[in-house]
């Protein structure tokens, strides 16, 4: 990865840095990690919930660590290992929030969790359907038609339901501290034989609601299992790895902004052992509900997050690309290495693992408080 990967801007970042046992807040200036931690500022919570995130990364006094090429490469066992961009931040996400995806949780559900039948009942209900989803708005009149039309055709589905219905799926996608960074290991859980990367937009939100940055991010999705029932969200959606973010939070500032990520195509690669390539984009401007009301839809009188958020967007990205044979689909391998890119935001690499074998979540909430009550650092 070359300096030019690198987005301009106001980055935010966390990461281990050799010496260190706790993790420290990082920013990038002139190609260079810089660490910013400080007392008061020692946590990425606090930098985001200060009401002046944006000018503390700008003025904030810093060491640099490390070349941020080299440390985005992995190069060298001496330089910053880059973490999730968050901290104690809850790990929330949106659902089907794209038509396209909306229709592959459509055949999932109807295939009940197996890959076999994918194909078929994609021409199938695509035939039923018979119109433009990506013109209706969510819970309009006209939408609120085209579900009366799909219940008596019998393919109404709870995917339509949050797809075009007037309320959005919100989900909580893992605990705090518990994402991985960039150059980390993704989990799969092992009894999952139908799963996919989603490359998606993750909002960085305050406590009062208000977004103030983004990262880019992969939220982990088992198909089969959550095609077995909607139920299984948490089985499909929560597991050791399953979440990942970073490489940076780039906050908002004069030249970037929401209008930007709503304008945002994002790219995906996913490289695998066996030669097999995938690539494909998400443009964020066909998303069906706004950022804003996905944020709305999060947080505000009904529900409370004292330490802020982020959201993940959605993906319009379902990949259906044959892999092992016609009709049998994309599921990932062991191995695949997965890149989610955008100019403004840079990329986001990860290497697809079992969640049994990627490195266990040890480190959590209490132990970052501790480590930094002994550094004097609250």
């Amino acid at each position: 990865m070359s300096a030019s990967d690198i987005p301009d801007g106001l980055l935010l970042g966390r990461a281990l840095l050799p010496g260190f046992a706790y993790p420290r807040v990082v920013t990038v200036r002139n190609g260079q990690i810089v660490d910013i931690t400080a007392r008061g500022m020692a946590t990425v919570r606090d930098i985001a919930e200060s009401g002046r995130a944006a000018d503390h990364v700008r003025t904030a006094p810093g060491q640099p660590v490390g070349d941020v090429a080299a440390v985005l490469a992995g190069k060298g066992d001496s330089l910053p290992r880059l973490l999730a961009p968050i901290d104690l931040q809850a790990i929330k996400a949106s659902g089907v929030t794209f038509v396209v995806s909306l229709l592959e949780r459509v055949i999932e559900e109807q295939a009940r969790g197996d890959i076999s039948r994918a194909d078929a009942l994609r021409g199938e209900i695509l035939d039923l359907i018979g119109t433009d989803l990506s013109e209706l708005v969510p819970g309009s009149d006209a939408a609120m038609k085209v579900k009366a039309a799909l219940i008596e055709k019998g393919v109404w589905s709870q995917y339509l339901e949050v797809g075009i219905g007037p309320d959005a799926e919100i989900f909580t996608k893992g605990q705090p501290m518990s994402a991985v960074g960039h150059g980390a290991e993704v989990g799969l859980h092992p009894i999952s034989q139908w799963n996919n990367p989603e490359p998606e937009v993750a909002l960085l939100v305050t406590s009062k609601g208000e977004i103030i940055g983004a990262t880019l991010g992969n939220d982990v999705n088992l198909r089969d299992v959550e095609g077995r029932s909607a139920l299984l969200l948490g089985k499909a959606k929560d597991n050791n790895a399953s979440a990942s973010l970073g490489p940076f939070i780039r906050l908002f500032d004069g030249e970037f902004s929401l209008e930007t990520i709503k304008q945002a195509e994002i790219a995906l690669r996913v490289e695998g052992v066996d030669g097999f390539v995938l690539e494909g984009r998400s443009n964020m401007a066909q998303i069906s509900r706004t950022p804003e009301s996905l944020v709305a839809a999060t947080v505000g009188n009904h529900h409370q997050y004292p330490d802020g958020l982020v959201l993940y967007l959605g993906t319009m990205f379902a990949p259906v690309k044959d892999r092992d044979g016609d009709g049998k689909g994309f599921t990932h391998k062991l191995g695949d290495v997965v890149s989610i890119s955008t100019p403004t935001l840079g990329t986001l690499t990860n290497v697809v693992n079992l969640s049994t074998k990627c490195p266990p979540w040890t480190y959590g909430t209490s132990h970052l408080m501790r480590d930094l009550s002994r550094a004097d650092l609250l």
